[in-house]
């Protein structure tokens, strides 16, 4: 299988690759990057693109399976408009050119309360997004929705925070579907989502994830 992914420098895309390349079904890993990344395997095949002009780079977006983990801030997009060029504009015009060149298979990272009515700007954004790829006729398109993430080497003090104070309302049997998950666990549900030869639109919110076979 040739799987191409975008986000691969993030948290779960990061995983995603270095599962993608030690996993024998899949023979070629493209990457869709802004700048250039080193990681030594013959499998890989890293792109360079302009995520403004996906026509310049559209004949590369062929294969077996489409990833996308692209995601920002909206502290590093400095603004909401920039936030949702990335995370929505950028991995809806991707899924589309994917699809109009017969890619059978999406997977997409969203966030657990995604809701395109939601009046909280980042939930309405994810949900609007699930909406929009949902339509777009893949034969299989999976969603996974998950709860706060578990990032290895994480320095943020807002995360590190968040995941503390859920994983103690956890201890006292409270907001379970919250539970933090591991990027890796996230990757890991997606890979499996590609090889499992399930059609249709699927949305698999938190803890749910960890238990696709």
């Amino acid at each position: 299988m040739k799987a191409l992914v975008l986000g691969a420098t993030g948290a779960i895309g990061k995983d995603l690759v270095e599962q993608l390349l030690q996993d024998d079904t899949f023979d070629r890993v493209d990457i869709f990057v802004r700048r250039e990344v080193k990681i030594p395997s013959a499998k890989l095949v890293a792109h360079v693109v302009d995520f403004d002009h996906p026509e310049l780079w559209a004949d590369k977006l062929t294969g077996d399976v489409l990833f996308s983990t692209l995601g920002t801030t909206i502290r590093a997009a400095g603004s909401q408009d920039a936030q949702w060029k990335v995370d929505y504009t950028y991995q809806y015009n991707a899924a589309k050119v994917a699809r109009e060149n017969s890619v059978p298979v999406y997977v997409l990272v969203s966030s657990v309360g995604a809701n395109a009515k939601s009046k909280v700007f980042y939930t309405k954004m994810k949900g609007a997004l699930d909406d929009a790829v949902q339509k777009l006729g893949f034969p299989a398109c999976f969603i996974l929705q998950p709860p706060s993430l578990i990032r290895k080497g994480s320095d943020r003090f807002g995360e590190k925070v968040g995941v503390w104070a859920l994983k103690a309302f956890n201890a006292i049997g409270l907001m379970r579907q919250y539970t933090p998950m591991p990027t890796e666990a996230v990757a890991a549900a997606m890979i499996r989502l590609a090889k499992s030869g399930r059609k249709g639109n699927e949305i698999i919110v938190s803890q749910d994830i960890l238990n696709i076979e």
